[in-house]
């Protein structure tokens, strides 16, 4: 009996010291909902699946495995962007400042206010240029018609996107006047009054 329990113990030991810790997460957040204020307000809302911390010797990092979504608002407090993408990566350097984000695969950027919506494969967001950027190709819809085209630079809201290689892009050149087009992320409906 004593030497099966010797025997057992040992086999796991082995196991525990094959693992690498430097490839293990050091923190794993399940159904992450993170959000960033100011003056009472909100600025910017994430959502997650799965949110895991590593730590290495020169920087730290967050990977988001199961994708993300991110929500940003404007000062009147409506919503103005969202960013959705299967993965994601946060970095930290420790040795500067530098913090750095990118997301890919199956990237969506929906400028709601202006209706805009941009899809793409690999998205880079630059926080202290407040920026994003890529170089891969871009598809960009909107109310003026539909472009796309390698690279593309913002700030970080998308309120002013640019393709830098555009190709095969067309735009509607007469509109209907007569349409309503209503914002139903920040509709709220008629008041009712008694």
């Amino acid at each position: 009996m004593v030497a099966i329990v010797v025997y057992s113990c040992k086999d796991e030991r082995a196991q525990a010291e094959a693992i690498n810790l430097a490839d293990v997460p050091l923190q794993t957040v399940e159904n992450m909902f993170a959000v960033q204020t100011s003056n009472g307000r909100m600025e910017m809302r994430l959502e997650a699946a799965v949110m895991e911390s590593y730590d290495k010797d020169t920087c730290s990092y967050d990977l988001f495995p199961k994708g993300l979504k991110v929500f940003a608002y404007t000062s009147e407090g409506l919503l103005e962007t969202t960013i959705t993408a299967n993965n994601a990566r946060h970095h930290k350097s420790k040795n500067t400042s530098k913090e750095s984000w990118s997301v890919f695969g199956h990237v969506v950027i929906d400028n709601v206010i202006k209706q805009e919506v941009m899809e793409t494969d690999t998205l880079y967001w630059d926080r202290t240029k407040q920026e994003i950027y890529t170089d891969c190709y871009v598809k960009m819809y909107s109310p003026d018609g539909f472009m796309q085209g390698y690279g593309m630079r913002s700030d970080e809201r998308a309120r002013n996107a640019e393709i830098l290689v555009p190709f095969n892009s067309f735009g509607v050149v007469v509109q209907d006047t007569t349409s309503v087009l209503i914002d139903t992320a920040n509709f709220i409906g008629p008041l009712r009054r008694n």
